[in-house]
């Protein structure tokens, strides 16, 4: 498999380059996908609002679903400096989403 350090880099950088500004329309550029030789589809994406930010990194192949022992080596390199938590799927789906919320509690509306 290629240098899965050298293509999460340039994922992280084109998210942060380019975050989307929430509320988003979910449409995502291709800089912020990657295609690996054994067929592993990989995006990853940076939802930014004025008191969040969410990294998201979704794991699809078109024969089955990820593996955890896929998935993981891209986690620890794509999501920094939070927790990447699994997002439920659909049943039968061959896609894996993961989520990592970091919020900032000074901008944050307070609680009525």
């Amino acid at each position: 498999m290629n240098d899965i350090g050298a293509v999460a880099a340039r994922l992280r950088a084109a998210a942060e380059a380019k975050p989307m500004r929430l509320p988003v329309n979910r449409r995502v550029d291709e800089t912020h996908h990657a295609v690996m030789p054994d067929g592993l589809s990989v995006w990853y994406t940076i939802q930014v609002s004025p008191h969040s930010r969410i990294q998201e990194a979704i794991f699809e192949r078109s024969d089955r679903m990820p593996t955890d022992d896929e998935c993981r080596p891209w986690l620890d390199q794509l999501i920094v400096g939070a927790q990447a938590v699994e997002a439920r799927g659909l049943p039968g789906a061959m896609t894996r989403r993961f989520e990592a919320f970091e919020r900032n509690p000074e901008r944050e509306a307070p609680m009525a």
